[in-house]
């Protein structure tokens, strides 16, 4: 039981990945094939709108758990089929897969991720035992590093599963909804069979706004380092 308990749940995670490239199913998962079969996803989110939500929650739940690389065009997928509440949808089953991963950073991989992370985990780590919470939801909130990456790291380091998944559902908030935005202006272009144009996604209004509120939820180690700094200067 002890040795289920420790390689269980990475090695499902890293197969999972595994079978995902190695059966071609990634191959499925393009703009091409979904406009093409768009129509049909649609009549089925009207007709059944409940199930579609259930599914689409397992399905982004599994995608983000085994750090498939289909989030970004997943999410504007479901903002075209399911609009505004599907939001709400990948906000539960993003942080839900990432505390996943979270704890699979902490079994057998762990000691493997640290010597891979190397020099970049140190700089982070750092970040993370001064304050977690403002560290993570910046990384959050502003997307420079991939989502997969940031759910491994805080699980390399002392950082509660709490902490990390309050910080996770509230930084992916902004991000989400934005993404959910441009996807719901994709419903028209991938009903008539067209492929979208994503350099919308690096607009200056967007990564502007999603920098700001990163910047923001950094005050707090800020405010703590020059608090610090004034107490240390007092003392001398």
């Amino acid at each position: 039981m002890a040795f289920i308990r420790k390689y269980a749940l990475p090695v499902t995670l890293v197969t999972g990945l595994l079978l995902f490239f190695a059966s071609g199913t990634h191959k499925l998962v393009s703009w091409e094939a979904i406009s093409s079969n768009y129509s049909i996803l649609k009549q089925f989110a009207n007709d059944r709108i409940l199930a579609s939500y259930a599914m689409f929650f397992l399905l982004y739940l599994v995608v983000v758990a085994f750090s498939l690389p289909v989030a970004l065009p997943l999410t504007l997928t479901g903002g075209a089929l399911l609009g505004w509440p599907a939001g709400v949808v990948i906000i539960f089953a993003a942080t839900m897969g990432a505390g996943v991963v979270f704890m699979a950073a902490r079994t057998v991989f762990s000691d493997f991720l640290r010597v891979k992370a190397g020099p970049f985990l140190a700089r982070l780590e750092a970040g993370f035992n001064e304050n977690a919470f403002s560290y993570l939801l910046a990384l959050r909130l502003i997307p420079a590093a991939p989502f997969w990456v940031v759910n491994i790291i805080p699980g390399l380091t002392q950082m509660k599963l709490t902490s990390f998944l309050l910080a996770t559902f509230i930084g992916i908030i902004p991000g989400t909804m934005v993404f959910v935005s441009v996807g719901r202006g994709f419903d028209t272009i991938l009903a008539s069979g067209q492929t979208p144009d994503l350099s919308v996604l690096s607009s200056p209004s967007i990564l502007i706004a999603l920098g700001g509120l990163g910047a923001l939820s950094l005050m707090p180690v800020i405010y703590k380092r020059f608090t610090a700094h004034n107490k240390q200067s007092e003392t001398q």
